[in-house]
């Protein structure tokens, strides 16, 4: 019974690849067919009323994606008869869940939707890794990973970074817009893309909307700890990693609420919390050492 719920898990999530993949061709499309040469002396410019159809079915093919790679996740974790957290295979399939939640999360209260591209590259370029290099069996899980914490720690923690890496992205916009104004005027498609204003503001509102969260999941992991190994806290390579990037996300809103920073010193600032974030989740997960290896290969 096990066998058969981890090979429709595997159905699911490349069924969820197949959808994000269309959404990423339709992203694409809509870009490319709102693109108008009134004629030859004139210069482009991009009516995105010519391919409104085609941007729904764009986010209707993520929201998809989206459910079969939820269900997979579902699947996978019934063929272990445990949370699907165990290992590095299950973190990616789980991160690119809550990466592509947090887009359409968002998109429901705010103009979003020229981030699909992205995120649907993103997603595919994450859910591949996970299938092609990360793969292994769905199996129990290891005595220190058999605790109440690991539903409570890692959920946090995966959310967090969901949104964490969607702020990264608007500040990574942010920061590619204002090096084109600088030069002159934005060109036709940037234009369609949101203020500099607008963008510094839904960065922070992101990170500071989860950052207590992430606060949460860190404190967790050290309650955890205690009760795994007889320790809150030992500097392990991922709690330090973990609470480096604690340290980055703080400074980053103190800048912001107390010095004032905004624009390019703060998009700057956030990118680099977010590196620290993908640091401890690939390369101390993978290559790291200390106790928590067991969330390796």
């Amino acid at each position: 019974m096990s066998r058969n719920w981890a090979y429709l898990s595997n159905y699911l999530v490349y069924s969820s690849m197949a959808v994000y993949t269309i959404s990423f061709f339709a992203h694409a499309i809509e870009t490319a067919w709102a693109v108008r040469i009134p004629n030859a002396s004139s210069s482009q410019t991009f009516d995105y009323k010519r391919t409104e159809k085609v941007a729904r079915i764009a986010t209707a093919m993520m929201a998809l994606g989206f459910l079969l790679l939820f269900a997979g996740v579902i699947a996978r974790g019934i063929s272990a008869g445990r949370v699907p957290w165990g290992n590095m295979y299950e973190f990616s399939i789980t991160g690119a869940l809550a990466f592509s939640g947090a887009y359409l999360a968002a998109l429901r209260k705010y103009d979003v939707r020229w981030l699909g591209l992205i995120v649907s590259i993103a997603v595919l370029l994450t859910l591949g890794t996970a299938v092609t290099l990360l793969y292994v069996p769905s199996a129990p899980l290891v005595p220190a990973l058999k605790s109440t914490w690991l539903v409570i720690h890692v959920s946090a923690a995966i959310i967090s970074g969901g949104v964490f890496l969607l702020a990264n992205a608007i500040a990574a916009a942010y920061l590619y817009l204002d090096s084109m104004e600088s030069k002159g005027d934005r060109t036709p498609w940037a234009k369609r893309l949101p203020t500099l204003e607008y963008l510094d503001q839904l960065s922070y509102r992101l990170v500071a909307f989860v950052f207590p969260l992430w606060t949460f999941a860190v404190i967790a992991g050290a309650i955890w700890a205690e009760s795994a190994w007889g320790r809150y806290w030992g500097w392990d390579p991922k709690e330090t990693w973990a609470f480096i990037t604690w340290v980055a996300y703080a400074a980053y809103l103190h800048a912001r609420v107390t010095v004032g920073w905004r624009g390019r010193r703060a998009a700057w600032l956030c990118l680099f919390a977010g590196s620290t974030f993908l640091f401890n989740y690939v390369y101390v997960n993978v290559w790291g050492t200390g106790k928590h290896t067991y969330s390796g290969l």
